[in-house]
């Protein structure tokens, strides 16, 4: 699907940010990254913080290229757009986080012991990554 498809079909507006937000959404990451790796949780709890910071990344993408995600499927839409963004190169990435989303949403609404340690470790890794990419597209695009 392409950003007019989306917004077309009313998953997507167009809306501006400011810096200030895209510097509380990166504060979000940074917190969430530093949470995650509290190994006095559960894997599951950890899993699902580092998966916020990851949906935090993806939303700075969104809302940094003058968009809003909105309405039901928020998560799957916000990181539907990363290859729309980033380039048809981050399809596997946006992927990942959707597998992610999913796994998110039976440890947190279904069922517990859903997420391992190595899952935390993965997600948590690629977040660390996607930040860097983020921040250098961010560097390259941002409004002057």
């Amino acid at each position: 699907m392409s950003i007019d498809n989306f917004i077309k079909s009313g998953v997507l507006v167009k809306q501006d940010s400011s810096k200030d937000e895209i510097t509380d959404l990166f504060k979000i990451v940074e917190r969430d990254l530093e949470d995650s790796s509290q190994t006095e949780i559960s894997d599951d709890w950890q899993f699902g913080i580092a998966y916020n910071a990851a949906l935090k990344l993806a939303n700075v993408l969104v809302r940094a290229s003058g968009y809003r995600v909105k309405g039901q499927g928020h998560h799957m839409n916000t990181f539907a757009m990363i290859p729309l963004i980033l380039g048809a190169h981050k399809k596997d990435d946006s992927d990942y986080l959707d597998a992610c989303r999913r796994k998110r949403n039976i440890v947190e609404y279904d069922s517990v012991g859903g997420a391992t340690a190595e899952d935390v470790k993965e997600l948590r890794e690629f977040v660390q990554e996607f930040q860097k990419e983020v921040l250098t597209w961010l560097s390259k695009n941002q409004k002057k």
